[in-house]
């Protein structure tokens, strides 16, 4: 009877090697398809050291450029996830949210070529989007925080999703949560990436409305130095920085603004209109260490918004166009 029992035996330990040997592949593909910090280490060591050179270098040109970047991370993400598909030419980009108002497209150019010199068709233009907000606002004092790597670029874009998904100024608070909420993104989340208004210029168009408005609760003041560079019409692409007092430093100036009715924009003002967010402002008006925690935390969130991982999408030689 021993025999019969040896074969059991061996047939149930042979079966359960099979079923580790088959949960360790899955679960080395699982990881494999995971976004991580460490992605480039092998492949391209001199990745995160070259683009954020290039990125120093844009920021130190024109100090506006780092809140561009962050933004043009932002409108990427929110349209079919973190995958560039801002960067295609004539998609998204022509969007009106988007439309001559989205730049540093050449920042990102700059960067992408750097990388191709020594690691080409290795780095994807969403990681060097992802990495470029995080070294933007470095270089103008912001958060730092841990970026994880490993996204692929769409071949796709889309100028339909971009107009419905994007944020515009004029957004009811109840619609920005809802907006940012479809995303994986707290109503906490949405008033930090806010904050990113504490640098940048918007465009005549987009607070026209609101410092002509008389039943807007705009400061009077605010309002009256705003209409210098805005006319009733007219000058629709003259620039005012979001934030008056330090529009060139990553503070939380904006927040305090808010408070005193002085935001720019009226999706910026509804975050304390007497809504679910004013205490959010308040406690990041009083606290710059909490707003830029919870800065970094969200972009983090931000920046992992359905990425194309693993064999999905491509790596793009040049990142306005697909391969």
């Amino acid at each position: 009877m021993a025999a019969p029992m040896v074969k059991k035996s061996w047939m149930r330990n042979s079966f359960n090697i099979a079923a580790v040997v088959l949960m360790l592949l899955f679960l080395g593909t699982d990881c494999e398809a995971h976004l991580s910090p460490k992605f480039y280490d092998n492949t391209c060591p001199n990745a995160l050291s070259t683009i954020r050179t290039a990125i120093r270098t844009a920021v130190s040109r024109e100090r506006r450029m780092a809140a561009s970047l962050v933004r043009l991370h932002f409108h990427d993400c929110f349209v079919q996830g973190c995958d560039a598909s801002i960067l295609l030419k004539d998609a998204e980009r022509n969007a009106f949210q988007n439309k001559d108002s989205v730049r540093g497209y050449e920042v990102i150019d700059s960067a992408k070529a750097e990388v191709e010199k020594t690691c080409p068709g290795v780095v994807s233009c969403a990681d060097i989007l992802a990495l470029a907000a995080r070294d933007a606002s470095v270089a103008v004092g912001g958060p730092s925080w841990t970026v994880k790597l490993g996204r692929r670029d769409s071949t796709t874009a889309s100028l339909t999703l971009a107009e419905r998904e994007l944020p515009t100024a004029a957004d009811s608070l109840d619609k920005l949560i809802s907006n940012f909420a479809g995303k994986g993104l707290s109503a906490r989340d949405m008033v930090a990436l806010s904050g990113s208004h504490t640098l940048g210029q918007a465009r005549c168009i987009t607070f026209r409305n609101r410092i002509y408005d008389d039943e807007s609760d705009i400061d009077a003041g605010f309002a009256s130095t705003r209409k210098r560079r805005c006319p009733v019409t007219g000058g629709d692409q003259n620039l005012a920085a979001l934030d008056l007092a330090t529009p060139n430093s990553f503070d939380n100036n904006y927040f305090k603004n808010l408070i005193q009715k002085k935001g720019l924009l009226a999706s910026d003002q509804v975050l304390f209109s007497g809504g679910s967010t004013d205490s959010v402002v308040s406690e990041y008006s009083r606290s710059p260490a909490t707003f830029k925690s919870d800065f970094a935390s969200a972009m983090i969130k931000m920046s992992e918004i359905e990425p194309l991982i693993g064999s999905a999408g491509q790596i793009r030689r040049i990142c306005s166009a697909a391969n």
